[in-house]
């Protein structure tokens, strides 16, 4: 669909949310990279609020923020749906993906801190993680049985998180402690519905090593 752009980056969690949902509904569009170091005039006008990726462009008209743009894209486009009908299950989406939205961010901080902040970082990261662990207990997904909002809001969880383990080193996630997290991640990361959408991990890998070996690197 010629109408639709993308303006995002593609190891970005947050872009590969709406490409998810775009990819979800067979929705054609033009993907646009983003020079965060040298912003677009075109991301400039279209978010300037808060100047950053993801913006979906539709008819010309800019929609900002991902999962606003997950609902307007479940909203606006025909194909299978990305939140529940039942208002109910409806809502416990909803729930879940401001949880993940509030508390993601700041783990994938965490293993770019140092020292006392890191470790500060690391607990507030395993309390997530323990919040989750019970949630998911004998749960396929957050809700129901297939893939939808919370699910697609936990994308950094479901794989980013892991990379950034291996890029840096430190560890958060074990089955011991978090059992119900990792059958959900193993079953995220393998289910038919998912594998064909997630980013290649060997290129993110790749990606994020380099980026933690350059923070390494005194200044």
């Amino acid at each position: 669909m010629a109408g639709v752009k993308l303006l995002g980056l593609w190891y970005s969690p947050f872009s590969h949310r709406v490409e998810w949902a775009l990819k979800i509904k067979g929705v054609e569009y033009e993907f646009i990279k983003e020079d965060l170091q040298n912003k677009s005039p075109l991301l400039l006008q279209s978010n300037p609020v808060h100047k950053k990726i993801p913006v979906l462009i539709h008819n010309g008209k800019p929609i900002s923020e991902s999962m606003v743009i997950l609902e307007y894209i479940d909203e606006t486009f025909e194909g299978p749906s990305i939140l529940p009908k039942d208002p109910y299950d409806r809502a416990i989406a909803r729930f879940w993906a401001k949880f993940l939205e509030d508390k993601v961010p700041p783990v994938g901080k965490t293993f770019f801190l140092k020292g006392e902040e890191q470790e500060k970082g690391k607990e507030e990261a395993y309390e997530m993680l323990k919040i989750l662990d019970n949630e998911l207990k004998d749960k396929k997904f957050f809700v129901g049985d297939k893939i939808g909002l919370a699910d697609i809001a936990a994308n950094f969880v479901g794989i980013w998180l892991g990379v950034f383990e291996e890029a840096s080193g430190i560890v958060l996630v074990t089955r011991e402690k978090f059992p119900n997290f990792c059958a959900w991640r193993d079953e995220y990361i393998n289910c038919s519905q998912n594998k064909e959408y997630l980013p290649p991990r060997d290129e993110l890998l790749a990606h994020f090593k380099a980026r933690f070996q350059a923070a390494a690197v005194p200044k």
